[in-house]
């Protein structure tokens, strides 16, 4: 007994279709591959900015409080200044505008 391949003839349509579907496929692999990397440079330039951001914040942080410590310092001294203000016209009640 010889042993005989089953051979099916090779259909060129449905080879044609194979190639077809295949460049589709390739096609699309690469435009994905593409996109993927441009998603991905998005997201690394995204995290740079993120990170530029942070530090901007932070220094914008210091710079809040600095300005909180001398708001508070003007306020101390607006309180000393009506203190004093309060003082002297205290002194000034009840004495003769003409007396010297």
């Amino acid at each position: 007994m010889i042993w005989q391949e089953n051979r099916v003839p090779e259909d060129p349509i449905a080879q044609g279709e194979i190639a077809a579907l295949t460049r589709r496929f390739e096609d699309v692999a690469e435009r994905t591959d593409r996109e993927f990397g441009i998603v991905k440079s998005d997201l690394t330039a995204v995290r740079l900015q993120v990170g530029n951001l942070d530090q901007k914040v932070g220094n914008l942080d210091a710079k809040v409080s600095s300005l909180a410590d001398e708001v508070r310092g003007l306020a101390e001294k607006i309180d000393r200044n009506q203190a004093q203000i309060v003082e002297l016209l205290t002194q000034l009640v009840g004495r003769n505008p003409d007396a010297g």
